[in-house]
């Protein structure tokens, strides 16, 4: 497959710190993901959607760990070609199925399952389009099923200016909500929270890259953008409003199930 080079200037954050080697693009890291799968006793068989599955790291760990059955939506086809590359090298191929889809459209697909995972989801999406994704993740869920989610949360008094400062660092128009919001948002879709926990921001925290990427990862991406000007520009640039709004940014996990 021939690879769309990324405009760099253009490209969302996400893409911009996945260029730069960055594998963890969830706003707690990698140990708020863990602390959300501690509130869930996961059993071998039991069924997992993944939403936005990227390069499937994320349904590879949880088929390793849990002995689940994932399968895993991805829009960009490049990134579907790469998931499923590595779910073949990691011999899941049995466990794990990478299928090219739209977090819009989940009606398209058929099954229902035990779980569905979203992390920095619905954080880039309008209050219309976090309804529309809720209402067909609810629609995939069996009854009692579970919604795991870790999210971007914002607070505080300058909300505006932090939407405004994402939008423009990002590249998209991200509206994360309070902890009151995020738990409204999910009644509303009739998802009812059984847990949440909050944190700060540790997207682009150094030591905690290196903590839960390794220092190879930490290191590569100083080199990449050390050499790599634009780069450099547009991660710097979203530190920065990390860094203003550093009290008023985090994350928020939650544990939300639909009726039995």
């Amino acid at each position: 497959m021939t690879v769309t080079p990324l405009n760099l200037k253009t490209a969302s954050g996400h893409q911009v710190l996945a260029a730069a080697g960055k594998k963890i693009l969830r706003p707690g890291g990698r140990k708020a993901t863990e602390i959300l799968f501690t509130w869930v006793n996961f059993q071998p068989g039991e069924t997992v959607l993944e939403l936005a599955a990227s390069f499937g790291y994320s349904a590879i760990a949880l088929a390793q760990s849990y002995g689940v059955k994932v399968v895993g939506i991805e829009k960009n086809p490049e990134s579907v070609a790469r998931a499923r590359a590595n779910v073949e090298a990691a011999g899941l191929s049995a466990q794990v199925n990478i299928r090219e889809g739209d977090f819009f459209h989940l009606e398209r697909i058929p099954e229902q399952f035990d779980y569905v995972l979203g992390e920095a989801i619905l954080s880039m999406q309008s209050a219309p389009a976090k309804a529309k994704i809720l209402q067909g993740v609810g629609a995939r869920l069996k009854p009692g099923g579970q919604y795991l989610s870790h999210e971007m949360l914002a607070q505080g008094a300058h909300i505006e200016d932090i939407y405004r400062e994402l939008a423009t660092t990002i590249r998209v128009n991200t509206a994360p909500l309070n902890e009151l919001d995020w738990q409204g948002t999910y009644e509303q879709a009739n998802l009812t929270v059984q847990q949440h926990h909050t944190g700060p921001m540790a997207l682009l925290n150094p030591l905690t890259i290196a903590q839960e990427e390794g220092l190879g990862t930490l290191l590569s991406l100083g080199w990449n953008l050390l050499v790599h000007p634009p780069m450099r520009q547009r991660i710097l640039a979203m530190q920065q409003v990390f860094t203003k709004y550093g009290d008023d940014l985090g994350y928020i996990i939650l544990r939300a199930q639909k009726p039995s």
